[in-house]
């Protein structure tokens, strides 16, 4: 599904971060990556996502390359197919819970009836990622695992191909940093959406199906 083929990136203060780093991504695949601070996972998660861009190499998406997309076309991309969980919320602190996590369609055009049908789905991932009692509340009257989990909702709504998790429980303590690792081990599961963890915890790249390290710009086993 994704391929990432000799990827490079160098920043002018860090030096050369990812080096002709490479990557195959199937369908229901679950990565974690680990590595220290400033090895490149962010800047990983953030060229596949299209967020930032490689000095060199491509990305191939389903078969097409991604990297020449404008950012009409990117947005496209990753609204589409991407669904992002950040150690930050991002939640917009003037939006219900629910509101939050339609923004990612609020502003397309469609029928009341696939409106509807969305917010159906909606309702149906907050309930089964026990949340919707929150429907209604503000993000400053729920909890920072609570939070996380209403991103997580927020990320697939539009049913993407693959979640893209970076640091999704730096923030949060042990109790909720399983919970949220747990869930989202279900969603790979459950919905078949491949996933690639970005994460410094030890315990929760255990989790996933295959762990790789991000060390000298390169991917190991």
């Amino acid at each position: 599904m994704l391929q990432i083929i000799d990827i490079e990136k160098t920043f002018h203060q860090r030096g050369l971060v990812l080096d002709k780093l490479c990557l195959d991504v199937n369908e229901g695949d679950a990565f974690a990556i680990t590595g220290p601070s400033g090895s490149g996972k962010t800047t990983l998660m953030n060229i596949i996502g299209l967020l930032d861009r490689p000095d060199s190499g491509d990305i191939l998406f389903k078969g097409n390359s991604i990297l020449s997309y404008s950012d009409r076309e990117s947005a496209f991309y990753r609204n589409r197919n991407i669904g992002f969980v950040f150690q930050d919320h991002l939640l917009l602190p003037h939006l219900t819970v629910k509101e939050n996590i339609m923004l990612p369609f609020l502003a397309a055009k469609m029928s009341n009836e696939e409106f509807e049908e969305k917010e159906e789905y909606i309702l149906t991932l907050m309930k089964s990622i026990d949340i919707l009692s929150l429907k209604d509340k503000y993000p400053f009257q729920i909890s920072g695992g609570e939070a996380q989990r209403v991103t997580l909702v927020r990320a697939l709504v539009n049913k993407p191909s693959l979640l893209l998790a970076d640091e999704p429980t730096g923030s949060l303590d042990s109790k909720n940093a399983e919970i949220l690792g747990n869930l989202l081990l279900d969603v790979n599961r459950e919905l078949g959406i491949s996933l690639i963890l970005a994460t410094h915890s030890e315990v929760l790249a255990a989790k996933m199906k295959i762990h790789l390290k991000l060390e000298n710009g390169k991917l190991i086993i």
